[in-house]
C-alpha cells in the first residue's frame, strides 16, 4: 500500500515542476551561461523548490499518520525550510556569503541539539570523542550542504546522486530491519524523481540553489539518524555519498592549495572536466549512477552486514579509486 504515497508525491513533484518551470520563465529567474558555466543554452532555474515543497509535504503526512517520530519529521523540515527559503532568496537576489555560511552553521547547530548531541560516538572501535563529535557533526552538516551545491553543475548528477542513495539506504535499512523508519527515504526518492524528469537527460528547468543545499541537508540529517543506530550504518551513508564527497573535497582542498577562495567560481570538478571530455553531460550523470549503485552500495552493503572491528575502514575502501580518479583528471587544477 506504500506504492501509493510514493505515486502522489512523484506526480505532486512533477507537476510542481511544470509550475516552477512557467513561473521561472514569466519572472525571467534564468540561468545565463558564463566561461564558468557547464551548459551553453539559457535555463530556467529554481525548479528544484517543487522537490522542497512535496517532501515537507510528505514528512507533515508521516506526522499525521503517526509513521514518523513526531521530533525527526520536525526537525527535518524545520532545518530544510530554513535552507531552502535561503537558497530561494539567493537564487532570486544574491546574498552575502558569510551571512549564508552564518546561518548555515546556526541551522547545522541546531540539528545536532535537536537529535541529542553524539558525545556518545565511539570511532575505531574504543576511541570516545565526546563533545568533539558534536563539532565534526555540525561542519559535516555545513559541508554536506554546500558540498551538494557545488556539485549541482550538470544535467541530472544532483538529482541521481539523491535518488540512488536514498534508494541504497533504504534497501539496507530493509535488510537489516533497523529501527529507522525508510518510509523518509522512499517518498525523498520519489520527489526527486518528479523533478529528474525535467532535468535530466535535456534540462528544461535547473534544480537552483533551494533544493541542492536542501538536498545536502537533508541527507546529512538522515545520516547523523542513522548514526545514532550505529556507527556502522553512518558509515555507509558516507560510502554511498562518496562521488560527491570525493570530488567536492578533494578539488576543494587543491584549489585552496593553489592559492584560490573556496567560493571562487570555477569549472574544475572532477564531473565538470569529464562532461567536457566526453562532449554531454548524459554520460557523466548515468557513470555517478553506475558507481553508485555497482561499486559503493556493495560495499555498504558489506559494511552493515559483516561484524568488522572497523567500519571506518571500509570508507577509506571505497574512497580510494574516487581519489585516484580525480588525481588522474586533474580536479582543482586551473588548466584542467
Amino acid at each position: 500500500m506504500f506504492l501509493l504515497p510514493i505515486l502522489i508525491f512523484f506526480i505532486l513533484a512533477f507537476a510542481l515542476t511544470y509550475f516552477m518551470r512557467a513561473y521561472a520563465l514569466k519572472k525571467n529567474i534564468i540561468d545565463n551561461p558564463n566561461e564558468r558555466s557547464s551548459h551553453s543554452v539559457p535555463t530556467p532555474r529554481g525548479g528544484g523548490v517543487a522537490v522542497v515543497c512535496s517532501y515537507l509535504l510528505a514528512l507533515t503526512g508521516l506526522i499525521y499518520s503517526q509513521q514518523l517520530p513526531v521530533h525527526t519529521s520536525l526537525t527535518l523540515i524545520a532545518a530544510g525550510f530554513v535552507i531552502a527559503l535561503l537558497g530561494f532568496l539567493d537564487d532570486h537576489g544574491h546574498i552575502n556569503s558569510m551571512l549564508r555560511l552564518a546561518i548555515h552553521f546556526l541551522v547545522a547547530i541546531g540539528v545536532v541539539m535537536s537529535l541529542g548531541g553524539f558525545a556518545e560516538v565511539t570511532v575505531f572501535n574504543s576511541l570516545e570523542l565526546g563533545f568533539i563529535a558534536n563539532i565534526i557533526a555540525v561542519l559535516f552538516l555545513v559541508w554536506l550542504l554546500n558540498l551538494y551545491n557545488f556539485m549541482d553543475g550538470i544535467n541530472g548528477i544532483a538529482s541521481v546522486e539523491a535518488i540512488t542513495t536514498t534508494v541504497s539506504m533504504a534497501i539496507l535499512y530493509a535488510i537489516l530491519n533497523t529501527s529507522i523508519n525508510s518510509d523518509i527515504l522512499w517518498l525523498l526518492a520519489a520527489c526527486v524523481f518528479g523533478f529528474l524528469l525535467w532535468n535530466f537527460p535535456k534540462a528544461k528547468i535547473f534544480m537552483g540553489d533551494a533544493c541542492s543545499g536542501f538536498l545536502g541537508l537533508t541527507l546529512g540529517i538522515l545520516a547523523l539518524i542513522a548514526l545514532k543506530e550505529n556507527l556502522a550504518l553512518f558509515c555507509a551513508w558516507i560510502i554511498c555519498l562518496g562521488v560527491f564527497v570525493v570530488d567536492a573535497t578533494y578539488t576543494l582542498i587543491k584549489r585552496v592549495l593553489s592559492g584560490y577562495k573556496m567560493y571562487d567560481a570555477h569549472r574544475s570538478h572532477s564531473y565538470q572536466i569529464l562532461s567536457r571530455k566526453w562532449g554531454s553531460h548524459t554520460p557523466v550523470t548515468l557513470a555517478v549512477a553506475a558507481i553508485n549503485l555497482l561499486w559503493l552500495l556493495p560495499l555498504a552493503y558489506y559494511t552493515v552486514t559483516q561484524p568488522l572491528a572497523y567500519p571506518e575502514f571500509m570508507v577509506l575502501v571505497a574512497y580510494l579509486p574516487l581519489i585516484l580518479i580525480a588525481m588522474k583528471l586533474k580536479a582543482g587544477h586551473p588548466d584542467a
